[in-house]
């Protein structure tokens, strides 16, 4: 066995921003620049909210610039490349992983916690609405919710949103199990359609076993995430998903698959275990080489690199919470707040609005962190990121609030007003 690496939280940083593709050249914009992206993150998290841009949208501008959307659509519903399935949330993920997401399908109500039990009993009692529901997609194709007439004995019961909504839930249970699949979007509604069809024909189907389920999206999660602790690995990807994975990881390390880290910081050694996948080892080389291109850009609240709070507050010293559903009056914040990457630290937030029938990009604040260089320079370059926004976004005005750093505020106030 190789004896185990020891790194420095800055390497580790620079590991996990490069892994991310969020520094060195951008990938390309097309389909295949994207596929390749995904491959990378192996999810894009799905989130309603677009008060700025859908945040899978705003994932992909992080890292590709300015792209057309069009060409993650080709992906997702023209060759079929990618579908949205659960990963560490609703997201989009690859065809490719298909028998990963395949044995999570099976294993959807089939155990005796109590939620299973529950699922199980509902469909049963409902077993018309469901063989109604895939009579109807067999015969017709693709169709929205709403095409459905709830022919649901038994309501669902809930104390939300969901009570009673039987079409919505039994297609929800449907899609999870694996018998259905989301076809394609019409004016933002979903579009159901029986699995068979909304996958490639010749992609590989085969059934793996739990273990070769857990090995295989483990490596994926840690690739994802340059450096990262078993705990970290459950919260990635197919989040919860990795039973025995301590065991899991001691094969892969026995197999040199994967290597033990130490990371030492200046007062203090990480606590173990920590891993980082020996595919990249060449790319940790040429980091501690020094060959690091950074950049400076914003990120959604559900960007991949910082999904998992407590790792981003542990990598980055950076403490970072959603307040969509907190009272205005009580944010820290903002609503939908983006971080501020630079190089590889977070250095602040803004809190931006787009009024898509004027065109108008309004960042309502900015906030500095304490330690961010307070510096024109730095001003420069978050105007930068926040214009290439406005850009992608197709705003024709970016207009600043009140609240800007006193050290940022002449480079982002003498900005453009219009997006570059």
């Amino acid at each position: 066995m190789e004896s185990t690496l020891t790194l420095t939280p800055a390497l580790v940083r620079r590991l996990a921003i490069a892994r991310q593709r969020l520094a060195g050249p951008p990938p390309a914009a097309g389909p295949a620049g994207i596929l390749d992206l995904v491959r990378d993150l192996r999810c894009l998290q799905l989130d309603p909210t677009s008060i700025v841009a859908r945040s899978h949208l705003l994932v992909l501008w992080s890292r590709l610039g300015v792209y057309d959307p069009a060409a993650l659509d080709i992906l997702l519903w023209q060759d079929r490349q990618l579908f949205e399935y659960w990963a560490h949330a609703a997201s989009i993920v690859l065809s490719e992983d298909y028998p990963i997401h395949a044995h999570w399908m099976r294993q959807f109500a089939t155990g005796e916690a109590r939620w299973s039990r529950r699922v199980q009993e509902w469909m049963d009692a409902n077993a018309e609405l469901r063989q109604y529901i895939l009579a109807e997609l067999t015969a017709r194709g693709p169709l929205r919710t709403q095409d459905f007439e709830d022919r649901g004995p038994v309501p669902w019961s809930s104390s939300g949103w969901t009570a009673g909504r039987n079409v919505d839930r039994m297609l929800n249970f449907l899609w999870t199990a694996g018998a259905i699949m989301i076809a394609g979007r019409q004016s933002g509604h979903r579009l159901w359609d029986l699995a068979a069809r909304c996958l490639p024909p010749a992609l590989p189907r085969p059934e793996l076993s739990e273990q070769e389920v857990v090995r295989l999206a483990a490596q994926h999660a840690l690739r994802a995430l340059g450096v990262a602790t078993p705990t970290q690995i459950r919260q990635h990807f197919t989040r919860g998903g990795y039973p025995e994975l301590d065991r899991v990881l001691a094969d892969l390390v026995a197999e040199g698959a994967i290597r033990p880290v130490a990371i030492a910081a200046p007062a203090r050694e990480w606590a173990a275990p920590w891993y980082i996948h020996t595919a990249d080892l060449p790319l940790l080389d040429q980091l501690a080489a020094g060959a690091w291109t950074p950049r400076t850009t914003l990120l959604s609240p559900f960007d991949n690199l910082i999904c998992d709070r407590a790792r981003t507050e542990l990598l980055f010293d950076f403490r970072f919470r959603i307040e969509i559903y907190v009272p205005k009056a009580q944010r820290q914040y903002g609503y939908f707040v983006l971080p501020i990457l630079h190089g590889d630290r977070l250095i602040g937030r803004v809190d931006p609005a787009l009024d898509r029938r004027r065109q108008r990009l309004t960042i309502q604040a900015v906030h500095a962190e304490p330690d961010a260089p307070a510096t024109p320079e730095m001003g420069a370059a978050v105007a930068g990121a926040v214009a290439e926004l406005g850009a992608f976004l197709g705003a024709q005005e970016i207009v600043y609030g009140d609240h800007v750093p006193p050290g940022w505020r002449p480079a982002l106030l003498d900005s453009p007003r219009r997006p570059v």
